[in-house]
Parts: C-alpha cells; sequence; structure tokens
C-alpha cells in the first residue's frame, strides 16, 4: 500500500523551478571541529547541512591520504607530478594529450561553444564534436557538460529550431544518451543528461506514437528506463528537477510528477522520500507578496520643437507636454533595484545581491553614463568650462555610437560572407562569425574602448601601448564578458564562506579532509548547474580583437583647434584618435597602437571612472570561495587562482592538483587574505583630492603639468662633442621623465576615481597568487600592495580598542613610517612622544601647517598615522579609542632571513635579526658602510671612489641588498643604484651610468663577504636548476639520441638532444603547491591581422626550456616559495585566532592591539617552516621527481663544470672523469703518452661502469659509437677544446648520480627566532 503522505505529495506538487529548491550556501562551511580537536585518520563525511540533493558518491568526496595527528606541516609533501611536455615536432603520446590541449583542439571546442550558443549553427557543431570524438576519444577535454549541451541542442532542434526534421535530431540524441550510458567514450552520465532526455519523452511521446509502422525505429528511453538507471546511479532526482537544462517551472513541474510517478510504481523509497521536501520547499512565500509598490518621482517630459523656418544656428527652447517620465538617474537606480528586488524574490537569503548587480550591470552602467554625460555637454556646449573635465566622456560617447553600428553592419556582412562559403572538414576554426555574435555590438564596442583607453601608457610605450599585448588584452575582455553573461543566465546561488574563528582546523588531517569534502562538493555543484563552455585560444583572442580594434582606429576622431599664427584665426581639424606604428622597445621592433596627444592629456586629467572595467574593481561583499583552480573570488567573473605566465604546464599542475585535494590550504589561504574588509580613510583622501585638483608637485602626487625645466642647448654643442653628448644625454632623461610624469599621472587619477566611488562603502580585495605562491588582490589600482598614497587611502572597516599595547604600537609605526626605524622599540615610542606637536600640527593643518608629515619615507601613510595618533590622545581615553588603522610588521631582508634559517647561518642571522639583540640590526647600513670604508681607500687612485665618498647612503644600497638575495644581477643592481644616484641630485646625471657601475660592483662583494652562507645555497640551488633543465624523461632518450633531419627528411649533423630538452624546473612548496618555472625559449607564432601582422606566443606549444634563465631564477623563486608560504600559514593562524589580517609579500598587517598576538604566529609559523628540513626535502623530491631522468654527457662535458660538481661534494661518474683527465692533457699540451693515458682511463671506464652509459635500445645501438670512438683525438685537434661530438650526445648519465647533496647547514638554533624582539618589526 502506498503511503498517504505520498499520496498526497503526488497530487498536491505545486509548481516550481530550479531556483526556488535548496541552495548551496552552507556548503563551504568551516569544519565544526575547533583547531585543537583531535584529528582523524579517517575521512570526514559530509555532515546533515548538506543539502540531500548534493552528491555523496565516494569518488567524488574521497580525500586525499589522512595525515592523521601529526598534522599536515609535518606530514611528507604531496607531490604533482605530470608527464614532461613534448616537443613541437614530437608525434602526440596518450598521456600527454591527456593532460595538454593543443590549440586546434582548443580552438575546436571554441568553434562548437559558439555555434551552439542559441543554436546559431547546431550541424556545424555536430560536425566538429564528432571530429574530436574521433580523434581525441576519451580526452578529458571532452566533459559530461559538453555532451549534455550538444543532447540538449539535439531535443532543440528537433522541438523548435529544425522540427521539420525532428526524427533526425531526436535520433542523434538518443544514440549520443545511449553512448554516454554506455561509457565506451569514457564519459559518465549526468543529473543534467537524465533531465533533458525526460524532456524529449515529454514533448516527443505523443509524437512518436503516432508515427507509421514503416517509419525508421526510434527508441526513446521511457521514464521507467530512465528512473531505474537513475536510482541505480545514486543520482539525485533533486538534481534532475532542478538542472539548468529545464528553462520553466511548468517543464519541471511535470517531470517531477513524472519521476514521482514512476518511482512510487517501481518501490523507489530514495527518489520518493527525497521529492518529499519538494512539496514544502515549492511553498516559499514571495517576501515582497504584501509590499506595495512606492510611487517615483516624476518630471515632465522635455521635447525639442524646431519651427520649419527656424535656421539652422537658432537656439531652440525646451517645452514640455503632458507626458511624465522618471528622472534619469533615478530611472537607472529604479532599474538597478528592481534587479535586486527580483533576486531577493529568487533567492530571499542571498547577501551577494548588491555584488551581482555590480557585475551583471557594470557594462550597461558605463554605457549609460557615458551617453548621460555626452547629452549634458552637448545641451550646455562651452558654456561652463568646468564642465569641460568630462570631455573625455563625451569622445568615448561618440566613438561608442559609431562603433556599435559599424560593428553591426560589419558583423552582418562576415556572417553572410562565412555562411556561403564551402568549409572543408577541420577548417571550421577560422570563422570568426560565431564568435562576433555571442555578444551585443554595443558591448563588444564599449569593451574595446575601455581596454584600450586603461592600457594607455603600458609595457614602455608612451601614450600608447604594444599592438600584440593590447589586442590579447581586448579578446581576454571580450571572452571574459562572454563567460560572465552566461553564469548570469545560471542564476545560481553562490557559496559562502561561513569560517567562524577557533572552527577551522586547517593543520589538522580531519580539518584538511572537511575543507576538501566541502570543496569538491560545492564544486561539483557548480560544475553540474552551469553551462558548458570552452576557453579561447591566444590565436583566436587576436583575430577577434584585431577585428574590433580595427573598425575603432578607423571611426574613431577627435577635433583638434588651434590659432593659426600667420591669420590670427581658429582652426580646426578632424585627426585619428587612435593609429597604429611601429617603434623600436628595447632594440626590438614592435607594432603599437598610439593614442592622439589631445586623448592622452585627456585621460590624465579627466573623470576616469567610466574607463575601469568591472573585473578591476574592489567587491562589495566577500569574494567567492576559491572552489576550483578557475573557480572563486568574483561572481560571474571568471578568474583563476594562479596568474599563469603564458604556460600551460602551469596550469596543467594546479588543476590536477586541485583535483587531488593537494592545495586545500592555498584555498582556504586566500579565502582569509580576500574576506578583510577595508573602507577609504576619508581625512586622508580629502586632503589627496585637494591637492590633485590644485595640479601641484606635492608629496608623491606629480604635477597636471611637468615641471621641470627643459635641458638649456649649450652655445658650443655644436663644436664640443662632449658637450653634444652630455645635452642628448639629458634631452633623453628630461623625455623620459616627461612620459614618467604622464603615466605616474594617469595611475593616480585611477586611484583617486575608485576611492571616489567606494567611499562610504565596505568593500573586499578579492587575491590570487603568481606561480611561486605569492598573493596579490586581483583587483590592480587601488589595494593595500600598491604604493604609499595607496596605503594612506585605505584602513580596516572593522575597529578595535587600542589598550596599552596598541597605542604603543601605534607610536613604533609611526616612527617606522617617518624613517626612525634604527633605534629599538622604547627610542621609537620616545621620538614619537617628543614629536606631539609636529603630529598634531600635521593632523590638524596638514597643508598649512609645518608639513612635517611630508619628510617622512612614507608621507600619505605618515599621515594617516599621525590623524589616528591624534585622535586617540585627543578622545579622553586613548587606551579605549577605536583604532581601525592597519599596523605592520615587515621582515628585515625577508630573503635573507630565509637563506640564514636555511644554512643556520650565525653571522648571517645576526645580521638580519633571527637572533636575540637589544637593538635592531640594519643589513643595509653595515653593507653601506662596509662599501664606504672601500671607497675611502680608493679615492687617491680611482676616480669614482673620489666622486661617491662621504655619499653613500643606507637608501643607494639598499634596494640591492634586498634584491641580491632574489638573484638580482650587475646589470639590474648598476639600474637601482644608477636611479638613487640621480635621485639625490649629488654627482652630475651624465656621470651616474658610470659612477653605478663602480658602485655596483663594490656593493655585490661586500654582501657576498657577508653573506657566504646564502651564496652556498644559492650556487646548490642554481647548480640543480643547471643539471635539471638539461636532462630528458626516460621514455625520450630513444628520440633523443636519433639524428636530426630537416624538413625534407634528410640528416644534419648532431642528434634531437637539445630539441628534447623540455623539462622545467618543477618542485613543490611547504604548502604543497606545485611550482612550474616557466622560462623556455622564444617561439612566436605570427598572426597576420587586419591592422598588422602580430607576434604571440602560444602556451600551448611549448618550446625547449631556457636553461639558463631556469638556472638563474630557480633561487630567487624557490625563496619567494618560502615566503609566500610562511605568509599564508600566518594568514591561516590569525584567522583561527580572531585576528584580522592583511599582507604585502612580507609585511604583515593587523589592528594595533593584536600587534603582540600576530608577532608571536609569526615567529611560531617560521620556526615552523624551517625546522621541517627544508632543503632536503627539495633534495628528495628531485631525486623522486626526476628518476631515471638522464642528460647527454655531449651537454655537461664541460671539464669546469666537472670540477664544480666535485666541489659541490659529487663524485662523477669514471666516464666523466676520463673526460676531465682528456681535457686537462689537451690543455697542458701533452703529446701522444699521455693521450695514451687518458684513452687507457676510458677503456677502463667503459668497462667498470656501464649502468653509468645508457645504451639506447638495439634497433639505434647499431649508430651509437663507443666513447674511445667518439673523443678520437688527432694531431690536429690536439691544442683544441673538445667539441661535442654526436657520439657524446648518444651517451647520458643518470641525473640522480650529478645532484648535489645538501650544503652542510651552520650551529644557528632557528628557534631563538622566538626570542627575536626585531625578526618581524
Amino acid at each position: 500500500m502506498i503511503p498517504r503522505t505520498v499520496r498526497r505529495l503526488e497530487t498536491t506538487l505545486l509548481p516550481y523551478s530550479r531556483q526556488c529548491l535548496p541552495r548551496p550556501a552552507r556548503l563551504y562551511s568551516s569544519p565544526s571541529k575547533r583547531a585543537n580537536a583531535p584529528a582523524l585518520a579517517t575521512a570526514h563525511a559530509i555532515d546533515e547541512s548538506y543539502p540531500a540533493f548534493m552528491p555523496t558518491r565516494q569518488e567524488d568526496i574521497q580525500p586525499g591520504p589522512s595525515v592523521g595527528m601529526r598534522g599536515l606541516t609535518k606530514s611528507p609533501p604531496k607531490y604533482t607530478i605530470l608527464p614532461t611536455p613534448l616537443p613541437e615536432d614530437a608525434e602526440s603520446s596518450p598521456i600527454n594529450d591527456f593532460y595538454f590541449t593543443d590549440s586546434p583542439t582548443q580552438d575546436s571546442l571554441a568553434i562548437i561553444d559558439a555555434c551552439l550558443r542559441d543554436s546559431y549553427d547546431v550541424p556545424r557543431a555536430q560536425r566538429v564534436f564528432n571530429e574530436l570524438r574521433v580523434k581525441r576519444a576519451g580526452d578529458p577535454i571532452l566533459v559530461p557538460q559538453l555532451y549534455n549541451t550538444l543532447l540538449s541542442a539535439y531535443v532543440d532542434m528537433a522541438a523548435r529550431n529544425d522540427a521539420e526534421h525532428w526524427e533526425k535530431w531526436l535520433g542523434d540524441a538518443i544514440v549520443l544518451f545511449q553512448t554516454m550510458q554506455a561509457g565506451t567514450e569514457r564519459v559518465r552520465v549526468t543529473a543534467g543528461s537524465y533531465a533533458i532526455m525526460l524532456l524529449a519523452w515529454i514533448q516527443f511521446n505523443e509524437k512518436l506514437s503516432l508515427r507509421t509502422f514503416d517509419a525508421p525505429a526510434l527508441h526513446l528511453p521511457s521514464p521507467g528506463d530512465l528512473v531505474s538507471l537513475l536510482d541505480e546511479q545514486g543520482i539525485s532526482a533533486t538534481a534532475v528537477v532542478t538542472d539548468r537544462a529545464i528553462s520553466t517551472a511548468e517543464d519541471a513541474t511535470k517531470i517531477a510528477r513524472l519521476i514521482l510517478s514512476t518511482a512510487v510504481e517501481q518501490n523507489r523509497d530514495r527518489l520518493v522520500l527525497e521529492l518529499r521536501e519538494v512539496e514544502a520547499i515549492a511553498k516559499h512565500p514571495d517576501p515582497f507578496a504584501d509590499v506595495p509598490e512606492a510611487m517615483p518621482v516624476m518630471r515632465p517630459r522635455e521635447t525639442q520643437e524646431r519651427d520649419a523656418t527656424a535656421d539652422e544656428g537658432e537656439e531652440i527652447s525646451p517645452t514640455t507636454d503632458d507626458v511624465m517620465e522618471v528622472p534619469f538617474n533615478l530611472d537607472v537606480l529604479r532599474r538597478h533595484l528592481a534587479r535586486v528586488k527580483m533576486a531577493r524574490q529568487v533567492l530571499p537569503e542571498n547577501v551577494l545581491i548588491r555584488q551581482k548587480v555590480l557585475e551583471d550591470s557594470a557594462i550597461d552602467v558605463a554605457r549609460e553614463r557615458i551617453a548621460q554625460q555626452a547629452r549634458m555637454l552637448a545641451e550646455l556646449g562651452n558654456k561652463d568650462q568646468a564642465l569641460n573635465r568630462h570631455g573625455l566622456q563625451r569622445w568615448m560617447w561618440e566613438w561608442h555610437t559609431k562603433l556599435q553600428d559599424r560593428l553591426a553592419i560589419e558583423i552582418n556582412a562576415l556572417l553572410q560572407h562565412e555562411q556561403s562559403l564551402k568549409i572543408k572538414p577541420g577548417k571550421d576554426q577560422q570563422l570568426l562569425g560565431p564568435f562576433l555574435q555571442l555578444l551585443k555590438p554595443e558591448t563588444m564596442s564599449l569593451i574595446t574602448i575601455l581596454e584600450l583607453m586603461r592600457m594607455s601608457g603600458t609595457g614602455g610605450v608612451s601614450d600608447g601601448m604594444k599592438m600584440a599585448r593590447a589586442l590579447l588584452t581586448v579578446g581576454t575582455a571580450i571572452e571574459a564578458e562572454y563567460h560572465a553573461q552566461l553564469r548570469k543566465k545560471n542564476n545560481m546561488s553562490v557559496p559562502s564562506q561561513s569560517m567562524r574563528p577557533g572552527q577551522v582546523a586547517y593543520f589538522t588531517g580531519q580539518g584538511y579532509q572537511d575543507l576538501y569534502a566541502r570543496r569538491i562538493a560545492a564544486r561539483k555543484y557548480m560544475e553540474d548547474n552551469e553551462s558548458w563552455s570552452a576557453d579561447w585560444s591566444q590565436t583566436l583572442k587576436v583575430r577577434i580583437a584585431s577585428f574590433l580594434v580595427d573598425n575603432l582606429i578607423d571611426i574613431a576622431t577627435v577635433t583638434r583647434r588651434g590659432i593659426d599664427k600667420t591669420t590670427g584665426e581658429e582652426i580646426e581639424e578632424v585627426q585619428p584618435a587612435f593609429f597604429h606604428s611601429y617603434e623600436y622597445v628595447h632594440g626590438h621592433k614592435l607594432g603599437v597602437i598610439k593614442l592622439n596627444s589631445m586623448v592622452a592629456e585627456r585621460l590624465a586629467s579627466d573623470d576616469i571612472r567610466d574607463t575601469v572595467p568591472p573585473r578591476n574593481l574592489p567587491m562589495l561583499v566577500k569574494p567567492k570561495p576559491w572552489l576550483d583552480y578557475n573557480d572563486g573570488a568574483y561572481l560571474n567573473i571568471k578568474t583563476k587562482v594562479m596568474r599563469f605566465k603564458e604556460s600551460q604546464e602551469q596550469e596543467v599542475h594546479m588543476r590536477e592538483a586541485a583535483r587531488q585535494g593537494k592545495i586545500e590550504l592555498i584555498f582556504a589561504a586566500l579565502d582569509v587574505l580576500g574576506s578583510t574588509p577595508w573602507v577609504i580613510n576619508r581625512p586622508v583622501f580629502d586632503i589627496v583630492l585637494n591637492i590633485w585638483n590644485s595640479g601641484g608637485r606635492f608629496a608623491k602626487i606629480p604635477p597636471a603639468v611637468f615641471d621641470m625645466p627643459e635641458p638649456e642647448k649649450p652655445a658650443d654643442w655644436l663644436t664640443n662633442p662632449k658637450a653634444r653628448n652630455v645635452y642628448l644625454m639629458r634631452v633623453r632623461a628630461y623625455h623620459q621623465a616627461k612620459g614618467n610624469n604622464h603615466s605616474e599621472r594617469c595611475s593616480v587619477n585611477y586611484k583617486m576615481e575608485i576611492a571616489r566611488t567606494f567611499i562610504g562603502d565596505t568593500f573586499y580585495l578579492p587575491h590570487n597568487i603568481d606561480f611561486r605562491g605569492r598573493a596579490y588582490p586581483i583587483p590592480p589600482h587601488l589595494s593595500h600592495i600598491g604604493d604609499d598614497l595607496s596605503r594612506g587611502l585605505l584602513k580596516f572597516a572593522e575597529a578595535k580598542p587600542l589598550g596599552a599595547r596598541g597605542l604603543r604600537w601605534l607610536k613604533i609605526h609611526l616612527a617606522n613610517l617617518y624613517g626612525f626605524d634604527k633605534g629599538n622599540f622604547e627610542d621609537r615610542v620616545i621620538w614619537a612622544e617628543q614629536n606631539l606637536d609636529n603630529i598634531y600640527d600635521s593632523a590638524e593643518r596638514p597643508l598649512e601647517g609645518k608639513r612635517w608629515w611630508t619628510k617622512a619615507d612614507d608621507p600619505w601613510q605618515c599621515l594617516a598615522t599621525c590623524m589616528e595618533l591624534r585622535n586617540a590622545l585627543k578622545s579622553g581615553d586613548p587606551l579605549a579609542y577605536e583604532c581601525a588603522l592597519p599596523v605592520h610588521q615587515d621582515g628585515t631582508c625577508n630573503g635573507l632571513q630565509h637563506y640564514a634559517a636555511l644554512g643556520g647561518d650565525e653571522k648571517g642571522a645576526r645580521q638580519v635579526n633571527l637572533d636575540v639583540t637589544d637593538r635592531p640590526s640594519d643589513v643595509y647600513t653595515y653593507v653601506a658602510d662596509m662599501v664606504e670604508a672601500q671607497l675611502e681607500r680608493e679615492k687617491d687612485t680611482n676616480k669614482y671612489a673620489a666622486m661617491l665618498v662621504g655619499k653613500i647612503a643606507r637608501k643607494v644600497v639598499k634596494q640591492t641588498v634586498m634584491t641580491t638575495v632574489y638573484g638580482v644581477t650587475f646589470i639590474g643592481a648598476r639600474e637601482q643604484i644608477e636611479k638613487q644616484l640621480k635621485d639625490r641630485e649629488e654627482i652630475p646625471e651624465e656621470e651616474c651610468w658610470a659612477a653605478s657601475s663602480y658602485l655596483a660592483k663594490n656593493v655585490l662583494a661586500a654582501i657576498g663577504d657577508l653573506f657566504s652562507g646564502a651564496k652556498d645555497i644559492q650556487v646548490w640551488l642554481n647548480m640543480c636548476a643547471r643539471l635539471i633543465t638539461k636532462s630528458i624523461p626516460p621514455e625520450r632518450i630513444e628520440e633523443a639520441s636519433k639524428d636530426l633531419v630537416d624538413k625534407r627528411g634528410k640528416k644534419k649533423q648532431g642528434t634531437r638532444a637539445k630539441k628534447e630538452q623540455m623539462t622545467s624546473m618543477i618542485w613543490t612548496s611547504p604548502m604543497n603547491l606545485p611550482i612550474v618555472q616557466p622560462y623556455r625559449k622564444t617561439k612566436r607564432k605570427q598572426i597576420m591581422t587586419a591592422i598588422q601582422s602580430v607576434f604571440i606566443s602560444d602556451p600551448n606549444s611549448p618550446a625547449e626550456v631556457n636553461s639558463m634563465k631556469q638556472a638563474s631564477a630557480f633561487p630567487p623563486n624557490f625563496i619567494h616559495s618560502l615566503d609566500a608560504s610562511h605568509m599564508m600559514k600566518t594568514a591561516l593562524r590569525c584567522r583561527d585566532e580572531d585576528i584580522t589580517f592583511a599582507s604585502v609579500h612580507d609585511s604583515y598587517w593587523t589592528h594595533a592591539c593584536d600587534i603582540d598576538r600576530m608577532s608571536a604566529i609569526i615567529r611560531d609559523t617560521f620556526v615552523d617552516l624551517h625546522t621541517g628540513e627544508v632543503l632536503k626535502k627539495l633534495h628528495d623530491e628531485f631525486l623522486y621527481r626526476y628518476k631515471d631522468y638522464k642528460i647527454p654527457l655531449g651537454v655537461i662535458r664541460s671539464s669546469t663544470l666537472i670540477r664544480k660538481l666535485r666541489n659541490m661534494g659529487v663524485t662523477p661518474p669514471p666516464v666523466m672523469t676520463a673526460i676531465e683527465e682528456m681535457d686537462a692533457a689537451i690543455r697542458a699540451g701533452s703529446e701522444n703518452d699521455d693521450i695514451e693515458v687518458a684513452e687507457a682511463d676510458i677503456d677502463a671506464a667503459e668497462t667498470d661502469v656501464e649502468a653509468e652509459v645508457i645504451d639506447v635500445d638495439a634497433q639505434s645501438a647499431e649508430d651509437t659509437q663507443t666513447l674511445e670512438d667518439a673523443i678520437d683525438i688527432t694531431a690536429a685537434t690536439r691544442r683544441k677544446r673538445i667539441r661535442p661530438t654526436i657520439a657524446l650526445n648518444k651517451t647520458y648519465v643518470e641525473l640522480a648520480d650529478l645532484i648535489p647533496p645538501v650544503p652542510q647547514k651552520g650551529d644557528f638554533d632557528v628557534n631563538t627566532i622566538k626570542k627575536s624582539l626585531y625578526f618581524f618589526s
């Protein structure tokens, strides 16, 4: 008997849609256990708060290996190991195809996506899809969402778009579903698949029953078959009903009843009980049902009446009629609020509505604002000169109106042309029409204009931009807007961050697995309910953008007016607003897009809020938690967790690490950083705005008009070569400074407009990471990672009482910002108290007073701190004063701190405050004093020593000392010092270059003497990278031993060994982040566009690694990965302790009252990081990750390299020893006796170390010479360096045998750091 409740449910089921069913808002909440809860060794199941329709299958929630009670920080590292990319000319392999998608395949997916959107060209999409199924069978890029999208398109074609051939399309849908069900193509059936097939049953069941007997059979699965399979596979019925394929409440109701009745008949209790909830959910009341509408303010509509006899130039008076209208600004507001109301009706508890409205309508708002200002200016003409600052918006509106009309015509013509073409199979990727119809012309028009305006002055191009970068940026923005619109259509709820302090057991096994299980469940919900779409390749982006930019350049104009010097009359000329040309940048000829000088000037002075794309703005709500490597931060704008540097290898490693659950702490740390609320510091903003509008140079704000005098031409400049050269050098410097002033002015303008927009709002800064793991705010213009002005404009949204310790730290913070940071803490407090008069004067009369604050190292942050300290002291109870100002704790040359801890370097540890001292050590002053002493010794014999003696201030050497640890070269050090010397203006500008060269050598020498331990580690890291990037995977040895051939198949000298050097430097950070260095040899692809021939790199077609760049960059990148891990560990611990946290790499920020607690956490996490034998773990990872990799002997046959390896503790294989002896004999000019000795050693080496020399298989063994033959010494070559021959490149040495042991560690105990007052201060 059927239970009564089930019968009632079956008969009273109300209509509903997927929006009114359970939302996953609770999915990404934090683990409910406290941080000190015991960790379990078993997987933690998803708790009962999960909606019933969420997947709970084991393969969906199974986390990685349990770490047990030891905690994650003590667990073995989790490596992400993937195959090495193949050379471009190599045959593909199944495993490489599995991980790495090539550009043609990516373009094929993109064309499928474009052709399916709004059923633009389903037959073409079907053809390309079937070609991919054959070429890439079983490839993971062929995801279930792609199959479901085609399945839905076939059903739509049968039902609406091509009903005449409905049998054909329905048959295709049935076959595709059966293929998915059978699993022959490794694609699983999902809830969406069943939703589409049930929809097909409802639409075509009756039609099928009316077909004649002789019609071809169409075996559409019945509801009984579908429900049976649904239950057996454990798929939720609610997930089926709420799938995005079902677009109407009527269809949802029919399918729900169909599933329910079938489930009752088949006694499928799980489905029946699951659907019981639907009745209650569907009855959710409308929150606005009893709320009457508010009557809007109305105004009479103005009309423009013109008498037919009126003169053309006669003014027209506006008149009114009886029709009323809503004022423009209120109308925009009402339309926005209407969207908010609609969203609230659908999702009554969702707090993300305002941010969604901001993202949804940002392009529309920008367009409407520009249009309104253009209309206002047109009405007022030039009567009000104060409104001329809006001329940029007027131009942009004119360009936009012209461009959108032009695009509509051009796109329509292009579509007609492409439809008339007969496209050969496999050539569909060349089409542009399907992509240009994805967005409206007005949207593409505005994006193109906004992006080009935003990019002005970038890439070293004054008043313009590099062509390739501009096209890629515009193409990326078009793609991002397309994906954002798709996400808006889904109208899904977004998982929220509900991490409460004390509940996040980040560093326990159970807490970690909890994070993983919840993220997987939330991600799966998002994937199943989001429409499928494909990413665009670089080539496709450039081609689309070139079409748009070419049309913009063609139509965008400005009118320039001036006075004819001969007649005195005003003249005007229409000029292009943009033009393209070529420039030489750093010796390379590059295509550029330039702005008309009038546009560039306006850009530096006008209100430019409308030129900032919405994806570059802060958020009004907490960022969406990171659910996957490409899903997080903004709600609708697609963002990736890592800033990939045109490296597919980086992206694939990140994707796999996320899939395998190895980087949950990275996601969690970024969520913590993004959840810190900020506000604009209004008093500081008002001062900045006052100075900005005055147009003068003040406190790092550049002037509106460049105020430096142009160099005077010397009288003898034609006859005096030296004077002429000095003059030309000064002229170049003048123009460079003038261009920099313009760029800086534009940058400050962006900051000011964004700050003005967010005044009064609490906002958030979503974060992602670079490939080293360093976190950055995604909004680039205004954030705490910016310059002094940006930081001075920001403060925390939450204020906390200072307390006694907080007041003390606020005073110390002020001293640090002013530049008095060398004394101990007590000295800094006393300094602040002694300057209270200056502090009060700065806070109360910042512009009219003594302007003491402008002399600070960081003037704007100093001013903000003066105001905060003054307010606290004047409040009556300073200890209870609510302070929201961030207070910093900065590391002392943090890179050297990591080196000192890695090497146990006692001497270095004292210099960077790792050891216990009464006063802070200042490594920069110490190095400056060492250099000064050297100059004193040489001043009588060296011109530049005499010129510089007594002028080596701490600031001159600071940047070079700081970046030495990050691999700064001599050239880089020279440029840094040259800039400082020019800024100080103590020596003639024409002498700065030579003086900086001399000084750089002395600075680098002093650093090397002071930090010898760091130097040893740098050398070890460099050598490891040098060897690894020369190695070849074992599966490619046979190919590497083959002879080189040209395109015609003719043999060339040498082997393929160099072409097979594709091994990147990869390691795992302490946070389990896989770090892939992207440095490969430059390989550009030429793309012919309508504007210019553009050269871009294709990340899907990697070239050989740049071994030199890989080796030189590895030490600094490795240290960056350590400081990033330290920061993230600190962020998570601070969240656990309810401490507000923000960071700028090695500068950690919190409230003044929480500095003591954060300082203890900083030390604990640093000690925890370095007690894990970091270098030994790295060495072990090299041996594991690159196991069986081999190096061609010809690559490492240098006797110098062999000698270095021996000095580092490596015992070279006998083969390499014999080569070393052979080289030594030849260099010494030895005759036959010595050579015979060397040859005898070679014979012995061949006998003793067969395992050292890797022979290729029997087929290629015939081509491999013996080592004796390979090093054939003749009289003609006796005294020359032996060059690698073919045989040397066919002989291989095990990489593992050459990796040097870790440098010996010193005696410094890293636990001492916990007692160091000035480690971070």
